[in-house]
């Protein structure tokens, strides 16, 4: 059925969720798991750094997204799951391009990943990364989200 299986993390509860899925299914149909942290332009930590510490502070975001592949790897590893990790880094792009991007040029067949389903003015001042995801990829999507607190 799907035999490459794209999973974008951020380190948020709903990616873990999607995450979790995506391993479960990837044991469950023998595909290959290929996990992805994307950073993008840095806005909010880079925008207010002093020009000294730009360079520190993104050095500090790439170590911590290689930290999250590295979790996800040994997870997928744990279930018994074949896996590819992957850091970009997107300039002048969305989140949402480089995801539809790498579906491309890994040949992935799936893509499983969190949504945290904001609606009314939080998905408008937030973004939906999930959303344009959605909209425009050209294989399917599964998309997870956390369950409402109680």
């Amino acid at each position: 059925m799907y035999h490459r299986i794209l999973v974008p993390i951020d380190g948020s509860a709903t990616a873990e969720r999607g995450l979790h899925e995506a391993i479960r299914l990837a044991a469950e149909l023998k595909a290959t798991l290929h996990v992805l942290h994307v950073l993008d332009d840095f806005p909010s930590e880079v925008e207010w750094s002093p020009a000294r510490q730009v360079e520190e502070t993104v050095n500090r975001l790439r170590r911590q997204g290689n930290d999250l592949l590295a979790t996800a790897r040994n997870a997928a590893q744990a279930a018994g799951v074949s896996v590819q990790t992957q850091q970009r880094e997107v300039t002048r792009s969305t989140t949402a391009d480089a995801i539809l991007d790498e579906v491309a040029k890994s040949g992935c067949d799936l893509v499983v990943m969190g949504t945290h389903g904001r609606r009314g003015f939080n998905r408008l001042a937030l973004g939906s990364t999930a959303e344009a995801v959605a909209r425009r990829s050209t294989v399917p999507l599964l998309m997870t989200r956390q369950p409402a607190a109680a």
